[in-house]
């Protein structure tokens, strides 16, 4: 059931989410100087990260995907392409491009913010996640058998 608080704190955790990717790119837009080995990683897991969110776009159907965790109304669940091995395969492209912004920024506080990040995500899956066992009954067994966000791992 979606709730007014709930729908609060999805709209909190989506402004604290852009809020955090604006600074992180902020601060790894410095780092496009560094040296080569450096750049490359940063590169790397920017086009890793962009590559997965498309793979998320071309297997979601235009009108399904939410930035907000709230289910769309008449919205279908979605279990191939990258949704197959990843539930939020968004989630983790964000958290892997910026990655590669931290990696670039090299600093603590980019590591800070890019923690922060991941547990901002973090709440916003489980928060989707309880939405969308509500609205979708075979959502528990879709969890059973796929990584929240990296296969294998979590």
């Amino acid at each position: 059931m979606i709730t007014d608080d709930k729908q609060r704190l999805g709209s909190l955790l989506v402004a604290v989410q852009f809020s955090l990717i604006g600074i992180l790119a902020w601060l790894g837009v410095p780092g496009l100087s560094l040296t080569e080995w450096y750049l490359s990683m940063a590169l790397f897991l920017i086009a890793a990260g962009a590559t997965l969110g498309l793979a998320a776009l071309c297997a979601n159907p235009p009108g399904n995907f939410n930035i907000h965790p709230s289910p769309r109304a008449g919205g279908a669940l979605v279990t191939s392409g990258i949704y197959r091995w990843i539930r939020h395969p968004m989630y983790t492209a964000v958290l892997t491009i910026g990655l590669g912004a931290s990696w670039a920024a090299n600093s603590w506080c980019s590591r800070s913010v890019w923690l922060t990040l991941l547990a901002v995500l973090v709440c916003k899956a489980l928060l989707e996640e309880d939405w969308m066992r509500s609205v979708h009954s075979d959502y528990a067994a879709y969890c059973s058998r796929t990584a929240r966000f990296l296969p294998g791992v979590y």
